[in-house]
């Protein structure tokens, strides 16, 4: 195994200068590179997915990215898959998302805010659409337990086993190992975003 080491300065680790930067897309759903960020549209995009369906480079369950080198990956991008693992889970899986990142690596994570949708569901607004998205309108219900038009169509994989707060999904990131970096809200009001660094 090799290792690299990082210019605490800039933040760049050793030969990375000469060679493409990769970003491993975890729930990436099929084929579609619009559905990185901006910033991610330059790196080799490395494809994984539970589902042999949406063909991913990698077939594998999040919780378990064993096929992947310590420090391989310049980032990880994985939009609303975390909560589809079971809370005491969570930590261990981030902990393997660490594990797979560069030393100047990056996690872009995002995930629904269950807040609001906690808020609505005391305001008995539980089936009422909270936002849409592209799927179609998304209730609290929805936020909490996963989505319901996709559950009843059989996808098992879209069940929601657990939900995050700013504070707990930061207090999670912690925990496996993330200290520079934080939470702030997503592209809406119903989502958490986190950009964490190893």
């Amino acid at each position: 195994m090799t290792t690299e080491t990082v210019d605490h300065q800039t933040g760049i680790a050793s030969g990375e200068e000469s060679r493409a930067k990769t970003v491993l897309h975890i729930g990436c759903n099929r084929k579609n590179k619009s559905h990185l960020p901006a910033f991610f549209q330059s790196y080799d995009e490395i494809r994984l997915d539970i589902d042999p369906e949406v063909r991913p480079d990698i077939v594998a369950d999040m919780r378990d990215l064993s096929q992947l080198e310590d420090n391989s990956v310049d980032a990880i991008f994985s939009s609303h898959n975390i909560e589809h693992v079971f809370l005491h889970e969570v930590v261990p899986t981030l902990q393997g998302w660490h594990r797979v990142l560069r030393p100047s690596g990056v996690l872009d994570l995002r995930c629904p805010d269950i807040e609001p949708a906690c808020r609505a569901i005391l305001e008995d607004k539980a089936f009422d659409a909270l936002y849409t998205s592209p799927a179609g309108p998304v209730t609290p219900l929805d936020m909490l337990y996963g989505y319901t038009r996709s559950l009843r169509r059989g996808n098992a994989f879209m069940a929601h086993k657990c939900g995050f707060t700013k504070q707990i999904l930061g207090a999670c990131l912690a925990h496996a190992g993330f200290k520079k970096g934080g939470v702030t809200y997503g592209d809406s009001t119903h989502e958490l975003r986190a950009v964490v660094y190893k």
